[in-house]
């Protein structure tokens, strides 16, 4: 590790990785001396467009985009063997795949319920299981969660979102304390509200009122939350685990 490049030599996997925040990270972790390999679901063009544009701009490391369903176990598994089989070390996971359907709960339908906490909280099993014992094996690396404010403080809505937020909080806790010993560092972050396509949806009178919500009146970006997932990936943050960093510009001081 050097103070220029804090993961040069790691393999890095990335879930969700072909826009917003993963891609912000997937983007981070390159300049940063990382090999990445990002999974996407349903965009293969964007996905494919970031990995040959990183390689352009990195012709030494690698970038690899992998269809992944993070929902689904079977999926899963093959995603994680097919990452593990690009990269020539594996150091990093960080677990980000996530959408939203948003509602009040009285008006839920079962299928949007399950869509949520299938790819938000499920896919912390299915991804995370199969891709555990080569850190553990290794004795070194970091998991980290992207969970949001929303599982810390819940948002109204957002009930599906929320509880599977504030599961991904508590797995991170268990499995700190479970691996701990390994030498494998397991954390959260906890973004509130990020420029990304989730918050463009939100209604423009809406979205000026949650702004004057925060201290600095603005919207954090992608590139402020990967900075600090990339931080509790890197060395940097060796004695840090089992924590949930809330990074939401004092939303909820």
């Amino acid at each position: 590790m050097t103070a220029d490049l804090p993961l040069a030599g790691r393999g890095c996997v990335v879930t969700g990785g072909s826009r917003g925040i993963g891609a912000a990270v997937v983007r981070l972790a390159l300049a940063q001396g990382a090999d990445v390999v990002f999974g996407y679901h349903s965009d293969e063009k964007q996905a494919r467009a970031l990995a040959d544009e990183l390689c352009a701009a990195h012709p030494e490391r690698r970038c690899t985009p992998l269809y992944a369903d993070v929902a689904d176990t079977g999926a899963a598994a093959r995603f994680a063997a097919a990452a593990l089989d690009r990269l020539d070390r594996f150091d990093i996971l960080v677990n980000n795949a996530g959408i939203t359907r948003d509602t009040l709960f009285a008006r839920m339908a079962p299928e949007q319920w399950h869509q949520v906490i299938g790819t938000n909280l499920d896919s912390m099993y299915t991804i995370t299981r199969p891709l555990l014992m080569p850190l553990v094996k290794q004795r070194s690396g970091a998991i980290v969660n992207i969970a949001s404010s929303a599982g810390l403080h819940g948002t109204p809505g957002q009930t599906a979102y929320s509880a599977a937020k504030a599961g991904i909080i508590g797995f991170t806790k268990a499995l700190a304390k479970e691996i701990g010993s390994r030498g494998v560092t397991v954390n959260a972050v906890a973004p509130g509200l990020i420029e990304t396509d989730m918050t463009a949806a939100i209604p423009g009178d809406r979205a000026e009122f949650l702004r004057s919500l925060i201290p600095g009146q603005a919207f954090g970006s992608p590139q402020d939350v990967a900075h600090l997932v990339c931080f509790l990936a890197s060395d940097r943050a060796r004695y840090i685990t089992g924590q949930a960093v809330e990074i939401s510009g004092g939303l909820v001081v």
